[in-house]
This record gives structure tokens, C-alpha cells and sequence, in this order.
């Protein structure tokens, strides 16, 4: 821990003085408000050994990085049979594009890209008797945290503001590909999406995708290592939109970020670390977390490659 200290110390110093030229998602009327200025950074290590710098205590809309949770928890529902809805391909196209489905018969590239994950909401409305409360569970139960909560602002405002996921939503029903009424499945998609972590909780909730022994409070385990392996190989080729391969070529680790300019990232049996700043770039992911976590990897050579 002590050389991962002194390396985020350096960096973030580094970083924090870099001019950002991104621009908060305000597409969301609720993310508008928040302060762009924020920027934290949490490690926690496979022996839950943690450090944090800058606003990594303050809570934020962790927004797409909740879709590595809503994957997880329906691929323990679903195993093999979950690729047969969603694919595991990059997309190449815009987070939010309709076009791929289409050409694909409603089948979306990968859980990441917005389609995918109403897809997988879907699926877990199927399996789940009280959706926002029993997911809200799973994650504090991973996490072992009490505390975590949905924004409802933030799900609100989402709904109002939504209409491109309310046309993917109904365009995938129209293939088949959803078997929810489509109002519910939006609902819980944009709820899930309003999940408030901070970095330090990000930091430890993924911890289970690090730890090949992870067991939860309660004593389960939350996937197998073959489906922790799938999770952080797809995380590594559609974690980021189109700018997947950029984020392997330039940072080298599986990752997920959010439109709340939040990032997280795993290595495997070593750690996993969050980021915050909300200015994003023209791909939508954060401007400052993709450069801190390229130099932290650079300067720790901790890229899995």
C-alpha cells in the first residue's frame, strides 16, 4: 500500500492541476448541479487494505458503473444462458446508438452499452419480487454496507429526460428481446443508474471481481471464477463505449465508467481502484480519471499486460 500511496499522491497532484476540457453530462437536468471541480481517488487492496485522496468520500451518481452490479446479479440467475439475450462484443457505436440493434435483431453487442443493460434489467424484473429493493440489497450485502441508496433525483430526472432509452427500450420489445412490461423495466434501469457511492465504496464494493476466495458477510459467494473472469473480460473490451480500446491500450486494466464522471477499475488478485471527476469527454467518459488512472498504471507498471 505504502507505494501505491505515494504514487496517487503524485499523480493526483499531477492531474489536478491539468485543465480539463470536459463537460458535465447536464443532459441528465440532475447532474448539472454538481460541482465539476470534485475529483477523488480510492484504492482498496485484495487484503482490504485502503487509501483514498481528494473527494473520494464525497457521494456521487455512480450512473453505467452499476451495470457491471445489474450483469453480475443476473448472470448468477441466468449463467451461459444470459448470452442467448446480450452479447459480448464491442460495440463501436455511441453508448446510447440505435443502429446496432437493428442490424442485430434486437440482440444488443454487450450488458455495457445502454441497450444491453435494459435488456439485463429486464432479465432480472423476471427473477426479482421486489426489483429496486432486493438489487439495493444485493449490493449492500456485497459491499457490506447499510448505507447505500438510490438517488431519487437522479432517477427522477432521468425519467424525464430519458426518451432515448425509452425508444431503445421499445424498439428491442418490438424484436422480442424484452419480456417486462417496458414502463417497469425503465423504471428500475434508471433507478439502478442513480445508485450514490463514493469513490472509497466503489473501491470496495467491486473487491469480489479481485478476490478469487471473496465471500460476503453472509457467507456466499457472489459468482465462480470462470464468471468473475467473463465479467472482467468483457469490463476490459466494452467497459468504456467506443472508447474501450483506447482505455486497454492506454491504461491496460478492465474498467467500467458513468456518465456521473465516475470510473472504476480492477486488477485482478491485486486491487481496485475508483476515480471521480465529473467533466466528461466526447466519448462520456471522465476527462481527468482516464488520464490519472493511465499515468497511476504507467507509474506502478500495473497494467495486466
Amino acid at each position: 500500500m505504502k507505494n501505491y500511496k505515494e504514487v496517487i499522491e503524485c499523480v493526483y497532484a499531477d492531474v489536478k492541476n491539468v485543465t480539463d476540457t470536459g463537460k458535465v453530462a447536464d443532459y441528465i437536468p440532475e447532474l448539472a448541479f454538481v460541482d465539476p471541480t470534485n475529483f477523488g481517488i480510492s484504492i482498496t487492496t485484495i487484503d482490504k487494505q485502503n487509501f483514498g485522496v481528494g473527494d473520494f468520500e464525497k457521494k456521487f451518481s455512480i450512473q453505467s458503473v452499476s451495470k457491471i452490479l445489474t450483469l453480475t446479479l443476473a448472470y448468477k440467475f441466468e449463467d451461459a444462458k444470459l448470452w442467448d439475450r446480450v452479447d459480448v462484443e464491442p460495440s463501436g457505436n455511441p453508448f446510447n446508438s440505435l443502429l446496432q440493434l437493428e442490424a442485430d435483431f434486437g440482440k444488443p453487442r454487450n450488458p455495457f452499452i445502454n441497450a444491453g443493460a435494459i435488456v439485463i434489467c429486464d432479465v432480472l424484473l423476471s427473477h426479482l419480487k421486489n426489483p429496486k429493493a432486493d438489487f439495493l440489497d444485493f449490493c449492500r450485502e456485497i459491499s457490506n454496507n447499510t448505507s447505500l441508496n438510490y438517488n431519487v433525483k437522479v432517477a427522477e430526472s432521468e425519467k424525464k429526460s430519458g426518451f432515448r432509452n425509452v425508444a431503445l427500450c421499445n424498439f428491442i420489445k418490438s424484436f422480442g428481446n424484452i419480456k417486462n412490461d417496458v414502463e417497469e423495466v425503465l423504471d428500475f434501469y434508471f433507478y439502478t443508474c442513480s445508485l450514490e457511492m463514493t469513490c472509497k465504496e466503489l473501491s470496495e464494493i467491486f473487491l469480489f471481481l479481485t478476490d478469487d476466495n471473496f465471500i460476503t458477510i453472509k457467507g456466499n459467494r457472489i459468482l465462480t471464477m470462470s464468471q468473475a473472469k467473463r465479467v472482467n473480460a468483457i469490463m476490459l473490451t466494452c467497459g468504456f463505449y467506443d472508447e474501450s480500446g483506447e482505455f486497454a491500450f492506454r491504461v491496460g486494466l478492465p474498467g467500467k465508467s458513468g456518465v456521473g464522471g465516475g470510473i472504476v477499475a480492477i486488477h485482478p488478485d491485486q486491487f481496485c481502484i475508483a476515480v471521480w471527476s465529473p467533466k466528461l469527454n466526447k466519448k462520456g467518459n471522465s476527462f481527468k480519471g482516464m488520464l490519472f488512472l493511465e499515468k497511476f498504471t504507467t507509474k506502478t507498471a500495473s497494467s495486466i499486460f
